[in-house]
């Protein structure tokens, strides 16, 4: 190999070195700054990691809201359509922060099921919903939709086969029998 062609190499291998180590020094050094996003329904679920900073977005319950009056310290609810994860927080609220609107409170999901928030923030004006707390909100629906969808259907089977079930040819109107019975199903 010429020598030329052996510098080359060896300066391709440094770079290729160094900037290895670069990529890894950033993604050790932001691994604790990342916050992921997850729904209620996910965190619910059990796909949140425990005691890791995450971020949880939804509308706030209404009624849900409980302040204690001796320090900062607020309870609220918030939901995704589907189900609701209760939220502690000890702090200022936002001034936009309302029951009904949405919200993302940023904190740990603690084994007690209480989501601990270090900060909490509102959507800041009345046609602004968070992208995150509006696809989690419109999956949810789509979810609770289809699911009350089978539900009808089923319900709606179950009708048929309970009208079928009343009614007894033997027992139905204009016909024959001799115990002389004449009942009708009302439908």
């Amino acid at each position: 190999m010429k020598a030329i062609r052996k510098q080359r190499l060896y300066l391709v291998i440094f770079i290729i070195s160094v900037a290895s180590v670069g990529v890894g020094l950033l993604t050790y050094a932001l691994r604790e700054n990342i916050n992921l996003f997850y729904t209620p329904s996910q965190v619910m679920a059990g796909d949140a990691p425990e005691d890791a900073r995450i971020r949880v977005g939804g509308m706030v319950v209404r009624g849900s809201v409980v302040r204690n009056a001796a320090s900062l310290a607020v309870t609220f609810d918030v939901t995704d359509g589907a189900v609701q994860v209760p939220i502690s927080y000890s702090g200022i609220l936002p001034d936009m922060f309302a029951e009904g609107e949405a919200a993302v409170a940023t904190g740990r999901w603690t084994s007690t099921g209480v989501f601990a928030a270090d900060e909490v923030l509102a959507k800041h004006d009345e046609e602004y919903t968070p992208p995150e707390v509006a696809d989690a909100m419109l999956q949810a629906h789509e979810r609770k939709a289809a699911s009350s969808e089978s539900d009808k259907s089923k319900l709606g089977e179950g009708k048929a086969a309970e009208k079928v079930m009343l009614v007894n040819p033997l027992n139905a109107p204009g016909s024959d029998t001799s115990a002389g019975s004449t009942n009708s199903v009302p439908e």
